[in-house]
């Protein structure tokens, strides 16, 4: 069997009032699919400072995952042809 990797690299920068994250996954061959999110920076998360990560890297997976699945559709209708 053959083994594959794929790897996912998370980016997070943060300005005074909002934390962005992007997910990025580079597939075998050099393909990448993005997701992104955002988490509105609370100041009562100062005890828990990565709240704000913790959120926006979450929602960036979960747009990340939802691109991935429209990739996936896509190469299944393109190779099922014409309805």
């Amino acid at each position: 069997m053959e083994a594959k990797e794929w790897s996912v690299s998370i980016y997070i920068t943060e300005d005074e009032t909002t934390t962005r994250a992007r997910a990025v996954l580079v597939a075998d061959g050099g393909s990448r699919v993005t997701g992104k999110g955002a988490a509105r920076r609370n100041p009562a998360d100062r005890p828990v400072p990565e709240i704000g990560d913790e959120l926006a890297v979450s929602r960036a997976l979960a747009d990340l995952a939802s691109r991935l699945h429209g990739v996936a559709s896509s190469d299944i209708a393109h190779l099922a042809g014409p309805a």
